[in-house]
């Protein structure tokens, strides 16, 4: 657990309480609304990747719908994923100020309604960065704790090298699942997800040309209200 500000910390604290408040004040949004506005969190080294032509097809289906997108590139931003002491958890503080990069973030995703996350896997999960990037942001007392997530969809896109037999065969497939899907999103007050690991994405012609079409199609009706 981290210690509480030492008094030469404290005046930054304090200076930053405004921006945690705005940060934490989250989207309203009506129930009758059918368009959404979606962060997409997209993580790997190369935008030129499959990867990034999921992405690019998401985005399609995602605007053909007429939602708005914001994009969280996170390599490409500089993200730094490495949790440091002033971002460690404070369990005893449920208003804890985090750093000004985690207050930017927690901005970011309180102009959103929803979340898509597109990724490789590796290793059965996210990748180093999109793990950061929820450890560092998804914080104690803003993500759980006294207070949940409010958006109302996630939707997660994985590209995975082998096949769903393979996955299957070991279980990995379920263990993503409860991992992420019940232990991240559901925990954090997420009511709706969905996790789709898009195999044999190292292969080449039709395989991949459908998993292009599947996310393009997931754009166009998974946030639709």
């Amino acid at each position: 657990m981290s210690a509480l500000p030492s008094s030469a910390e404290r005046p930054q604290a304090q200076a930053r309480g405004r921006s945690h408040a705005d940060a934490t004040q989250y989207a309203k949004f009506s129930e009758k609304d059918e368009l959404l506005k979606v962060l997409i969190v997209f993580d790997h080294p190369r935008r030129d990747s499959f990867c990034g032509a999921v992405l690019d097809q998401l985005i399609s289906g995602l605007s053909s719908a007429g939602h708005h997108v914001e994009l969280a590139d996170l390599r490409a931003e500089g993200f730094d994923p490495r949790l440091t002491p002033g971002d460690e958890p404070d369990w005893k503080d449920a208003h804890q100020v985090y750093s000004d990069a985690v207050l930017a973030e927690q901005a970011r995703m309180s102009r959103s309604d929803a979340l898509a996350f597109v990724f490789p896997v590796w290793w059965w999960s996210f990748p180093a960065t999109t793990k950061g990037w929820i450890d560092r942001v998804w914080n104690h007392g803003w993500a759980y704790g006294a207070r949940k997530l409010p958006h109302r969809k996630a939707l997660l896109l994985g590209t995975a090298g082998a096949s769903a037999e393979h996955y299957a065969r070991r279980g990995a497939d379920e263990a993503m699942r409860v991992q992420i899907a019940r232990g991240m999103m559901e925990y954090c007050g997420i009511p709706e997800t969905q996790l789709h690991l898009l195999f044999g994405a190292l292969g080449q012609g039709s395989v991949r040309q459908q998993h292009l079409a599947t996310a393009r199609s997931l754009g166009e009706s998974f946030f639709v209200e």
